[in-house]
């Protein structure tokens, strides 16, 4: 066979031959791949957007006349400062808003009227009612009014509590025209003007009558919470006997309470998380 000088190694070049050789940090990456497993096993403990139940014996341990105290307080901060913005007092109601002051007031009163409700659920824990056996409605009166004293004022009604359900709607989302058809004839006709609320603005007045009434009744709630927990204890004990007539059975509806943000920009963001979290653990240890 002959000789074939591939079979020779190749020979390497002095500066090659006497480099000095690279120097792996063998031991960094050892200690980033134990690290990595070891977060892979232990994950670090994040936010869960729904509460972990809790055991009977941490139920048992929880302060709940000082958690109620606590939240409580903080609603009313929230509440009151719900009225500045709106600038106005306790008990009024202001007949417009600003369209931006008034998106503004609903992105916080929204889960603040979900925490209050949830608050009504911890205070009316273990809390038992005795229910009368319903009565036959009377036939309401006409109510007339005069044209000195004008329309009666709306009354301001109670807090619901029950949770409006989510809705569903799978039709495609209807679209406003930003543009307005101005049909005209040269010589004949004048182009029709554009209407002044054609195209909203972020300062058009809009009726705030009942984001008035939502936040007195919300007021209300906070002031009077024992008396909002008797009437959570009688919806409860009515719909035990069957005698209500909506068919929810759960004052709280499935997954994430009303006005529920992932990321919390506001006071009322972290409030909510709590009361939902307690609310849930003390219906589930609820024994009434």
């Amino acid at each position: 066979m002959p000789f074939s000088a591939s079979f020779l190694p190749a020979r390497r070049s002095r500066e090659t031959q006497y480099a000095r050789p690279i120097s792996r940090p063998r031991g960094r990456m050892k200690r980033k791949r134990r690290e990595a497993a070891k977060a892979k096993c232990n994950p670090p403990p994040r936010r869960l957007p729904y509460p972990c139940p809790m055991t009977m014996a941490q139920g048992q341990s929880i302060n709940w006349a000082r958690a109620i105290a606590r939240n409580r307080d903080a609603l009313l901060r929230i509440v009151a400062a719900l009225f500045a913005m709106v600038g106005l007092a306790d008990g009024e109601v202001a007949a417009t808003l600003p369209r931006h002051l008034r998106n503004c007031v609903i992105r916080i009163l929204r889960p603040a009227e979900a925490a209050v409700r949830r608050l009504v659920i911890i205070a009316a824990r273990d809390l038992v009612v005795v229910v009368a056996p319903a009565r036959r409605k009377k036939a309401a009166t006409p109510t007339t009014t005069t044209p000195t004293t004008g329309k009666p004022a709306a009354a301001i009604p109670a807090l619901p509590l029950i949770d409006p359900l989510k809705r569903f709607d799978f039709r495609p989302r209807r679209r406003r025209a930003r543009s307005f058809p101005r049909i005209t004839f040269i010589g004949l006709t004048e182009p029709t003007p554009i209407p002044d609320d054609w195209i909203p603005s972020p300062d058009d007045e809009i009726d705030a009558a009942p984001i008035g009434r939502r936040l007195i009744s919300l007021k209300r709630a906070l002031d009077d919470l024992d008396g909002h927990a008797k009437r959570f204890a009688r919806w409860k004990a009515k719909r035990d006997l069957g005698l209500n007539s909506s068919p929810r059975f759960n004052p709280m509806r499935p997954g994430r309470p009303p006005g529920y943000r992932k990321r919390a920009f506001h006071e009322v963001d972290d409030v909510l998380r709590e009361c939902h979290a307690l609310a849930f653990d003390a219906q589930r240890l609820d024994t009434s």
